[in-house]
């Protein structure tokens, strides 16, 4: 009999445990970590960053109506349809996490035209953006549902972003990380 109460309350334990840090980081954040160096100069691979799930759910629920916001540093995995979407690791082909900065809201107008980044006609200042060569892009109108996204790190090859595989659907977005906490604890500048 002992051991049948001491294994309900070791159940207890482990279901009134695990159960909210799931739900947690199912729904609310979990740790996000930089690999590469397309976000240079903001962020460094190593770095860690707190993933917020929870403004995606609530987006989905009609709950929060102004999400992402233009300049957000976004999670997402990259198109489906593009070339970019897949990548073979022990040989598993699966869909990698990406993190970009939100440039075009959808509705907006999108260019790139003398290596500057254009949103509904206007030069967006970009303090965070690394200097080099950014190739001239038409301008796009970004559809419902969708968001534009670019690397900080702006030089020609370092970065796959929407200048590569198109508008990223917000449905692929796992939430904003514009918090990092490791090396340099701080919310990312905008």
């Amino acid at each position: 009999m002992a051991d049948r109460s001491s294994s309900s309350g070791w159940r207890a334990w482990v279901l009134g445990g695990l159960l909210p840090v799931y739900l947690l980081t199912t729904f609310g954040f979990t740790l996000a970590r930089v690999r590469g160096d397309s976000m240079q100069p903001t962020l460094h691979s190593g770095d860690a960053l707190l993933l917020l799930k929870y403004p995606r759910w609530l987006h989905a629920a009609g709950l929060w109506r102004s999400y992402p916001h233009r300049g957000d540093l976004l999670v997402f995995k990259a198109p489906q349809d593009s070339g970019y979407a897949y990548e073979t690791v022990y040989g598993l082909r699966h869909r990698p996490y990406n993190i970009k900065r939100v440039v075009g809201l959808p509705g907006d107008t999108v260019a790139v035209q003398d290596g500057r980044v254009v949103v509904n006609g206007k030069v967006l200042a970009e303090s965070y953006a690394s200097e080099g060569f950014v190739q001239d892009q038409a301008a796009q109108r970004v559809p419902p549902g969708k968001v534009w996204v670019l690397g900080d790190n702006r030089r020609l090859g370092e970065s796959l972003d929407s200048r590569a595989y198109g508008f990223v659907a917000l449905r692929d977005v796992a939430g904003p990380a514009n918090l990092r906490l490791w090396p340099h604890p701080g919310l990312m500048n905008r």
